[in-house]
């Protein structure tokens, strides 16, 4: 039996899915809206302790290195929670509310969690800011929503890792609005070319240590998309985070400020690695369609048809 929304959700959120809406459509700097409570209580209770450990999850990041975040994408496999979770994002009900709530119809439930599932950020993680990846790398579709909620019972923006919100990171002039990752606080944005957004480094205080940033992430897609958002396939696009206004000419550096350094540095060098081998990868796809195309009877004869057009324009 589908999950019903009504036992599941904040039943705050179907009555207030108007002033929900309204909230969300202003462009400030892109569409996105904060809904605060947005599960049913003991629902978000239970998906917390049913929330997986950091090491049964994925916690390599793009470079093939292991790092301080881990994430579960087959989150039905996580408990009966989870379970009841996934039952609720695909069903019809769930997606017309999202649908209504920001104005995007025929919205589509990814059952590959591609990118998804559960994250769960330790001490020293961070997120560049960036835009997602626009397609499902299966279907096609076009990438739209994040729906994200935030299972941390306790957590400060001092201590980093709260959502930033960018107005644009390549420009001196980017304004960055905070969002704290709270308990049971829902964020939804719209995915696009300038839907910019990151965290940035995890530092707890000494008697924190034992807490991680805890979230499950929920992307959404539709078919089509408006012809004024289209754009070309790509990948997540990162933008490196600036040298901190701190490093000035004259400034004695401490060790803190090396290793802050160092982190610039190599976090530069693993977008720059991760951009070579997607052109590598690109040049080798081109070069097998260059070489499929050219195989047998008809690939041959046309090669040498073009072979003679070039010679007699010669």
């Amino acid at each position: 039996m589908p999950a019903n929304p009504d036992s599941l959700l904040n039943p705050d959120v179907l009555a207030n899915s108007g002033d929900i809406a309204a909230r969300f459509a202003p462009r400030k700097p892109f569409r996105h809206v904060v809904i605060d409570d947005f599960l049913d209580s003991e629902f978000a209770d239970r998906l917390l302790a049913q929330f997986p450990s950091f090491e049964r999850g994925n916690a390599r990041n793009e470079a093939g290195e292991l790092g301080n975040k881990s994430t579960v994408e087959r989150v039905h496999e996580l408990g009966t929670a989870y379970q009841q979770l996934d039952e609720l994002i695909q069903s019809e009900t769930f997606l017309e509310l999202v649908g209504r709530l920001t104005g995007i119809d025929g919205l589509i439930y990814d059952p590959w969690y591609f990118g998804g599932g559960t994250h769960e950020n330790r001490e020293g993680q961070d997120l560049d800011s960036h835009v997602d990846f626009n397609r499902h790398p299966v279907e096609n579709w076009h990438r739209r929503l994040n729906l994200i909620v935030y299972l941390n019972r306790e957590w400060e923006d001092a201590w980093g890792g709260s959502l930033e919100i960018h107005s644009d990171p390549r420009s001196d002039d980017d304004e960055i609005s905070l969002i704290t990752p709270a308990f049971n606080r829902c964020v939804i944005f719209e995915t696009t070319e300038s839907s910019w957004h990151g965290f940035s480094r995890i530092t707890l205080p000494e008697s924190r240590k034992q807490l991680s940033r805890r979230s499950i992430a929920l992307y959404f897609y539709t078919r089509d998309r408006p012809a004024d958002e289209l754009a070309d396939t790509h990948s997540t696009i990162y933008v490196d985070r600036p040298l901190p206004d701190k490093f000035v000419a004259g400034r004695t550096l401490s060790e803190a400020d090396v290793e802050e350094l160092r982190v610039l540095l190599k976090r530069r060098d693993q977008h720059n690695q991760r951009l070579y081998r997607d052109i590598t990868r690109a040049s080798t796809q081109l070069e097998q369609a260059r070489s499929a195309l050219y195989a047998g009877r008809l690939g041959r004869l046309r090669y040498f048809l073009k072979v003679a057009r070039s010679r007699l324009r010669g």
